[in-house]
């Protein structure tokens, strides 16, 4: 049942079990994989530990007219790390003096956003609206929805992530006292049309590249590659997700764990659309990659890998280049690699797509230190590299 504390402009649901046929139908969002309910409802029943919303904006007519994403997540200011510790501990223990920020206890965070992908997968609008009142409207409705709920307390309101052609919309948020803080960009390679094959990637990129190329291709020729379906998912799952948790534990940042358990529906909801494969050796995995075919997009999503291996099979390398080889195969026009190791992620050609996102405190007061806190969250600087033959050289 959808929740009672409706306003005129907003509707609000607890499951995307509760929001009917005929919304989704007037919204004609599934096209887009991320706002598709079996997508929505895969992430929902494998993450007990997230409360998860919906709101769905509506016009004077009560038309559907957007959709977003709602997460409530504990979040730690501990596990935040940057290239400011120093100042970060300060501020921490600034917050801890007020009473601010409690020794331990994790921040009350509301997520509109897809808690788990990268990008803005966060609120659909449809067709012909005005996106600007539309923003308006989904920041007066995050607020209705927890002024109007005692059972929820809320600290902090994100939302996430928004690309720099969106920002002339978005930055409409500062009006309601949010802050926009830059995150680590998506690393996002553009295919070119005329390759027909992995060969003719290899053939654009410059000779060093090549080179790099065919060594990891070489150094991770023992590496059986197997597709992961619904017959063999059970037995994967256990060494998959060992692996993924060696990732996450390297991560600077991260909002939430993702169950694994995920794939098994998300794997039956989209087949072939949905690219799951496990790296192994002498019957042991040492790594696996995940994605989504989402329209024109290969996005890439969680990989786990054994780094003990890592440097002597060149397992991350050759996923990347496998997710190049898929994404050639499918004659996708655009591969998201997401975040986290920009460098050699630009080594095969990608390029950074600069994310913001916008961050506002409950209270006041505290809002304001949130804002020079803000400040000092930036992107790791990395160095770009430049494979491709007709990009003159770094």
């Amino acid at each position: 049942m959808n929740f009672s504390s409706n306003s005129n402009t907003a509707l609000f649901f607890s499951s995307i079990d509760e929001i009917s046929n005929e919304i989704w139908t007037q919204l004609e969002c599934e096209n887009n994989l991320y706002f598709h309910r079996d997508f929505l409802k895969s992430i929902e029943i494998n993450h007990s530990e997230i409360n998860f919303y919906y709101i769905v904006l509506v016009d004077n007519s009560n038309k559907p007219i957007a959709l977003a994403s709602i997460q409530i997540v504990d979040f730690y200011l501990d596990t935040v790390k940057t290239n400011f510790e120093d100042f970060i501990r300060k501020i921490k223990n600034l917050l801890r003096k007020l009473y601010i920020l409690p020794n331990k206890k994790a921040l009350k965070l509301l997520i509109s956003g897809n808690t788990f992908v990268s990008g803005e997968h966060g609120i659909f609008i449809t067709h012909n609206q005005d996106k600007k009142q539309v923003i308006k409207n989904l920041a007066k409705a995050i607020l209705h929805f927890v002024n109007s709920n005692n059972s929820i307390n809320i600290d902090a309101f994100l939302l996430k992530d928004f690309v720099n052609e969106s920002l002339f919309i978005t930055d409409e948020l500062k009006n309601y006292n949010y802050h926009p803080f830059s995150v680590e960009p998506n690393m996002i390679l553009e295919i070119n049309e005329d390759w027909i094959s992995f060969e003719d990637y290899l053939n654009a990129i410059k000779t060093k590249f090549r080179v790099k190329a065919k060594k990891a291709l070489q150094l991770s020729k023992d590496i059986i590659i197997k597709e992961v379906n619904d017959h063999n998912i059970e037995n994967k799952l256990p060494q998959m997700t060992s692996l993924y948790k060696k990732v996450v534990n390297n991560a600077d940042f991260n909002l939430s764990h993702f169950n694994l358990e995920s794939y098994k529906t998300l794997k039956s909801a989209f087949g072939e659309k949905y690219i799951l494969k496990t790296y192994e050796l002498d019957g042991k995995i040492v790594g696996f990659m995940s994605g989504m075919i989402n329209q024109n997009s290969l996005d890439a999503h969680f990989v786990g890998l054994d780094y003990s291996l890592n440097r002597q099979y060149a397992i991350y390398q050759r996923m990347l280049y496998d997710y190049i080889q898929i994404a050639i195969a499918k004659k996708i026009k655009t591969l998201n690699f997401g975040r986290t190791a920009s460098e050699i992620k630009s080594s095969v050609g990608a390029k950074p797509q600069d994310l913001t996102m916008y961050l506002r405190h409950k209270k006041g007061i505290t809002n304001k230190i949130v804002k020079l806190f803000l400040q000092y969250i930036q992107p790791s600087p990395f160095r770009q590299h430049f494979p491709f033959k007709n990009i003159k050289n770094e």
